[in-house]
């Protein structure tokens, strides 16, 4: 499934699902288990569906007795669950109507905690909090037909997605659960987990194995031969959702709670290749008085136990990664930004860290990353490996990337998939590594490339409607005005000579595209597409309110030569076509000739930061820095302070896309003044009282 018709299809349930919750008078805590726990259920469907087929093809048949029946072991080799005939999907849907439904959901959960030890008590079984109504309205959506046949990941995405909008509507108090898409890929991508043991310290929901999982897929290898998971999270509740996440996407794990402050139920200090967290920022009341923390060998660094005097715990958690790691091990987490500079303990504790040589990549983010914080981050990543490299040891990537990123809503940002390639190109370059660069921008290029056929056909069909519809449109005009002194504005309105300098333009793109696509033509390509997009949409709008006008204040919709044009269906074809070009505010997508132009643009990006195709330091965007340096910056770790400020005006800055961005911005704003001046008209009548 394409990305834009998955994106309408979470949209779809998510609304429905939602109308429910807001029908229920539920939380969106009581409503979010349930829910994610169905989603659980019918990808366990899906998956033990296709994998009967295949193993009924293959079992043996004997001539008196048959095939014989399916176990529970034939689904196991096939990494596929085994649900018990009153767990399955297709058994709750046909329940009749007088079945208690919340009950069937219920035993369903159960029969599959009693197959599998490690879902024991996960599953959620209070489904009895929903009337029939709306547990048979669950059922129904998500039986819907595309689901049923969903393949590959597909419930993966929609799991991930419902999760992400639970966080959003602050369905787990501080959203710790869930650690926003962009960042959770961005570390994988720096650290590159690819083989050995991958631990989460504080796990949440596992989106830190599920994205691993990808990025392994994505290399052709299979994750459970590659990695083993493990990880602790303190929370009961997001112990569950961590199990029943890795589960969802097919993977395996060992999930302990427990506060990692306190125990280490692992005990994996300097066993882990990889270590990956979104830990809780400035903790604070953790008892150092314990022996367990006295004590802790994670806060070894220099041979000695490093405790900060200031009752916070970010250098508590920073010391656990460095010390999980074995001696070629990476890490990659989020942090507060304060901690990059934070003085007197913690400042002694991150000296010693950078005197490691391990300290490799640090990322600093915007502000609204997070659904339930706006303040700003850190990505810290770690390699000690670097450590042994006498050259490397002394350097540390500063990458300030806290002015990339696009907007979401009004309170949320996230980066692009491509502004994220941008990023891991910059640290590829800096490990010695242009083979990431190279191709990065050889596909955007393609890409755009290909997008410019799609333009230059699609423009040319347009071309064609647009002409059809001026033709049928200014012959029936320019007889009418003849009968009708009034029509005469009509004809005016249609201004044809105006749309012979967009067909113009149309032919221009279209002739360019069909020479051979070298970097120069993708250029011109580009200018044009841009050029074309503004004037045509005005155009054709123009076109549609003229006819539109006419119709209406000429009377022509009673004029039977009028409706014997069939104009509808004309207009209707000429829309869809506009919007293949230009794209459809209402559904959220970009048009062929925004996506021609902006994978040109990504690529220039890239080359006009780093036109030999190596690192090189770019003023406000990232350097490469000695001890020394940072050293006489006390030693700071905040990019920022080393990266200067981008004085060069960016030439690909995109006005109109900022423009829509304050747009949104503003629509937030507004929706927070409603609701403070509706607040204060309350608290207004009270004292009235």
């Amino acid at each position: 499934m394409q990305g834009k018709q998955l994106r309408k299809l979470e949209a779809e349930l998510w609304r429905a699902a939602d109308q429910l919750r807001a029908n229920s008078k539920l939380t969106a805590s009581e409503y979010s288990m349930p829910v994610l726990g169905l989603i659980f259920l019918r990808h366990a469907y899906n998956r033990f569906q296709k994998v009967r087929i295949e193993v009924e093809k293959n079992l043996p048949s004997h001539p008196q007795r048959g095939k014989r029946p399916l176990t529970k072991k034939d689904f196991e080799e096939q990494n596929s669950m085994f649900l018990p005939e009153k767990s399955q999907f297709h058994y709750l849907v046909a329940l009749p109507e007088s079945a208690d439904i919340g009950e069937a959901i219920d035993n369903a959960m159960k029969l599959i905690e009693d197959e599998y030890e490690n879902l024991k008590g996960v599953l959620p079984k209070n489904f009895s909090i929903f009337s029939k109504d709306l547990l048979r309205e669950l059922l129904r959506i998500f039986n819907k037909e595309v689901l049923q046949k969903a393949e590959g990941d597909l419930f993966g995405k929609i799991y991930e997605y419902f999760l992400g909008k639970f966080a959003m509507t602050g369905a787990q108090e501080g959203g710790e659960f869930f650690t926003p898409m962009s960042l959770v890929q961005t570390i994988v991508n720096v650290i590159e987990p690819d083989h050995g043991i991958v631990f989460d310290p504080a796990c949440g929901s596992a989106g830190m194995f599920v994205q691993t999982g990808y990025f392994i897929e994505s290399e052709g290898l299979k994750p459970a031969e590659k990695v083993t998971f493990y990880g602790q999270e303190k929370a009961d509740l997001n112990t569950k959702l961590a199990k029943m996440n890795l589960t969802v996407h097919g993977l395996e794990g060992n999930i302990q709670e427990g506060n990692t402050f306190y125990e280490d139920k692992h005990n994996l200090v300097g066993g882990a290749d990889f270590v990956m967290a979104n830990p809780p920022f400035n903790v604070d009341g953790v008892d150092k008085a314990k022996d367990a923390v006295k004590k802790d060998p994670r806060l070894m660094i220099d041979g000695k136990v490093n405790l900060p005097k200031n009752d916070n715990a970010n250098y508590l958690w920073i010391q656990y990664f460095y010390n999980y790691l074995k001696p070629t091990g990476r890490a990659g987490f989020v942090m507060a930004s304060s901690a990059s500079d934070a003085g007197h303990s913690e400042k002694d504790i991150r000296e010693k860290l950078v005197k490691t040589g391990a300290v490799d990549v640090m990322m600093a983010i915007g502000n609204n990353f997070f659904y339930t914080r706006s303040l700003p981050c850190t990505l810290w990543f770690f390699d000690r490996a670097k450590e042994q490299d006498i050259e490397r040891k002394d350097q540390v990537l500063m990458l300030d990337a806290r002015k990339i990123y696009r907007k979401v809503t009004s309170k949320v940002n996230d980066f692009s998939p491509e502004q994220l390639q941008n990023l891991i190109c910059i640290v590829n370059l800096y490990r010695g590594n242009i083979q990431k660069f190279e191709s990065t921008v050889k596909d955007y290029l393609q890409t755009s490339a290909d997008l410019a056929k799609e333009t230059a056909e699609a423009t040319t069909e347009l071309q064609k409607q647009l002409q059809k519809v001026l033709k049928t449109v200014s012959d029936f005009a320019t007889k009418y005005a003849k009968e009708n002194e009034e029509a005469k504005a009509f004809v005016d309105a249609l201004n044809i000579e105006e749309y012979q300098d967009v067909l113009n333009k149309q032919t221009e793109l279209i002739d360019t595209v069909k020479k051979n696509h070298g970097n120069q033509l993708i250029t011109e390509i580009t200018v044009q597409t841009k050029a074309l997009r503004k004037p045509q949409d005005k155009l054709i709008k123009q076109l549609l309110d003229a006819i539109g006008t006419a119709a209406k204040e000429y009377l022509l919709g009673k004029n039977p030569a009028w409706k014997a044009l069939n104009l509808r269906e004309q207009l209707d074809q000429l829309k869809a076509l506009q919007q293949q070009l230009s794209g459809n505010p209402d559904e959220d997508e970009l048009g062929l000739l925004h996506e021609t132009e902006y994978f040109y643009k990504q690529a220039h990006w890239l080359t006009s930061r780093f036109p030999e195709g190596v690192y090189k330091d770019v003023e406000g965007l990232c350097k490469v820095v000695t001890q020394k340096e940072i050293e006489t910056k006390d030693w700071s770790l905040s990019p920022g302070r080393y990266v200067g400020v981008d004085t060069v005006t960016d030439e690909d800055f995109d006005y109109e896309e900022r423009l829509n961005e304050i747009h949104i911005e503003l629509e937030g704003l507004n929706e927070e003044a409603n609701v403070l001046a509706k607040l204060i008209s309350e608290n207004y009548k009270n004292l009235a009282l």
